[in-house]
């Protein structure tokens, strides 16, 4: 079993994306200069328009380039970083959108701890969550881009709009709801066009979607990955040409047979001293009983072996898998950390719903088809 390598936020990360592309904006750093470049060094332009697909990891995607002319026409443009620990959604969410890693803006996870209250909650429903300005208080980039001049518009689906996610991680500017892919490329043309400085960002979760339910080798993932090419063909065609395009994602998938799982409810000492189970599948938050902490992670790690990477919270920290952790958010990460290995996937039958359970498609973990993610820039011809 290698040794989980934390991702590298020092050299750039799916955190560096969306203040890279307002750095080519104008939009100031935090100190207040004009002119900085952001880590990416992305060149000038007057609009940009970033599209995010959920799931589109950088192996997955690589190995499929036979199916994707425009990404594959665009490949050495391409750039591969890591999205950050959790690989989940909720997660970077936070990460992209205030340009910070797991453990500065505190999303870390699908389901974490609310320490006040003790109890689990969903960071992707926000189902009895807590207020999500005072969850994750960081100002995001489409916050700071508004409050630079430019026209910030966000396209997904209607539900997406005044979400406890939305409110958490991607404040700031106007939400345009729109539905299938063709009609929000069509509101990202017109958005990108609506003023002269603008910043439209466009999300897509369909890829993710079909990767959970038939694998990320499947060929409804293949055949959705042409849609999306195809349609992001349309889109970089139809852009003023002062007007650049960025792809990203937000974590990459791995296929975890049923055959291969370890269920909780069906081995009762994995429970022992546990007062909470969170996270998700592939990087389990274990939240224990005063005291217990220790004997937890010995039990896990006995019982998984090779095929898991069992740390305790300091452990984790120390380890720098979430990078620097604000003291406040310490409580929110378990006192054990579990990352699966291989096609592992640990889960919880008496506390999942049926239609996780059927999953096959997981991710959250530290391997690298679930960290890497691709990062396309196609520069604005005029600048």
């Amino acid at each position: 079993m290698t040794r989980p390598a934390a991702p590298d936020y020092a050299a750039g990360s799916l955190a560096d994306v969306l203040p890279s592309v307002c750095a080519s904006l104008g939009v100031p750093a935090d100190d207040g200069r004009a002119g900085w470049s952001g880590r990416l060094a992305l060149p000038p332009a007057r609009r940009a328009v970033v599209v995010l697909v959920d799931g589109l990891g950088a192996d997955q995607l690589t190995r499929r380039l036979g199916h994707a002319p425009w990404f594959r026409e665009h490949a050495g443009a391409t750039r591969r970083v890591p999205a950050g620990f959790p690989s989940t959604t909720a997660t970077s969410m936070g990460t992209f959108g205030t340009g910070a890693p797991p453990g500065a803006h505190g999303m870390l996870g699908y389901e974490v701890l609310l320490p006040g209250e003790d109890r689990v909650f969903n960071e992707l429903s926000w189902e009895d969550g807590p207020p999500p300005e005072s969850w994750q208080p960081l100002r995001t980039w489409f916050q700071r881009a508004e409050a630079a001049g430019v026209t910030v518009t966000r396209i997904g689906p209607a539900f997406f709009d005044g979400s406890g996610l939305t409110r958490a991680a991607l404040r700031g500017g106007r939400f345009a709801a729109a539905d299938p892919l063709a009609d929000r490329v069509d509101v990202a043309l017109r958005a990108a066009r609506s003023a002269p400085r603008t910043l439209t960002y466009l999300y897509w979760g369909e890829v993710d979607k079909l990767g959970h339910v038939h694998g990320p080798e499947s060929l409804e993932w293949t055949a959705e990955l042409e849609l999306v090419d195809a349609e992001l063909a349309r889109l970089a065609a139809g852009l003023p040409p002062d007007t650049s395009l960025t792809v990203t994602a937000d974590h990459g998938m791995v296929a975890c047979p049923h055959e291969t799982r370890v269920d909780v409810a069906r081995e009762p000492a994995l429970l022992d001293g546990v007062r909470h189970l969170g996270g998700e599948p592939r990087a389990t938050h274990v939240y224990c009983r005063a005291g217990a902490a220790g004997d937890v992670a010995a039990t896990w790690a006995q019982r998984l072996g090779t095929r898991a990477w069992v740390r305790r919270r300091e452990e984790a920290v120390a380890a720098g898998w979430f990078g620097p952790v604000a003291p406040a958010n310490l409580e929110r990460i378990g006192d054990v950390v579990v990352v699966a290995d291989g096609d592992l996937a640990v889960m919880d039958s008496g506390r999942m719903r049926a239609p996780l359970l059927a999953l096959l498609g997981m991710h959250g973990g530290l391997t690298a088809e679930e960290l890497a993610v691709p990062v396309l820039h196609v520069p604005a011809a005029v600048a």
